[in-house]
């Protein structure tokens, strides 16, 4: 019995170590490698926007919302929000709003579920996962948000 406490302990200590110096390398780069995805969408939509106009106007079905303000506001999302991510600066609101981004995506483009490659649909899926994770473990230490925790928790 004595080896499974031994074993439980050190397995704990080793999951302690690297929540504490891994965890938070982790969640970087989850945040930069999603806020980069939707920071390339935006600037491929400014660059030509006559053309992300038709493509909201004919393509995308975008509910309640006019093809230039959804637009506007997908590509806005897809600009500001990143920043915010990558900085980690109120990086939950962000997150929540990249997710709401990605969504429409996946709801107002229905080609995306019949195309023959079924990576496009699968990526939704897993920059939502991605983004969901930042919803629920926040952006951690190496983040703007953990700077202002920290200062305000020695600051009381």
């Amino acid at each position: 019995m004595n080896i499974f406490k031994l074993a439980a302990g050190l397995e704990n200590e080793v999951g302690h170590r690297m929540q504490q110096w891994l965890q938070p390398l982790a969640l970087l780069a989850i945040r930069c490698f999603v806020a980069w995805q939707f920071l390339k969408a935006g600037l491929l939509k400014v660059q030509d926007w006559e053309l992300t106009l038709s493509l909201f106007s004919e393509e995308y079905q975008v509910p309640l919302l006019s093809p230039e303000l959804a637009a506007l506001l997908g590509t806005g999302g897809e600009l500001v929000l990143p920043l915010f991510l990558i900085a980690g600066l109120f990086s939950r609101p962000a997150a929540c709003g990249l997710f709401i981004v990605n969504l429409m995506a996946v709801i107002s483009y229905p080609l995306l579920w019949t195309l023959d490659c079924p990576a496009a649909i699968h990526d939704h899926f897993y920059w939502g996962g991605m983004l969901l994770l930042m919803v629920v473990m926040g952006p951690g230490r190496l983040s703007l948000d953990g700077f202002f925790r920290n200062a305000s928790s020695k600051s009381t």
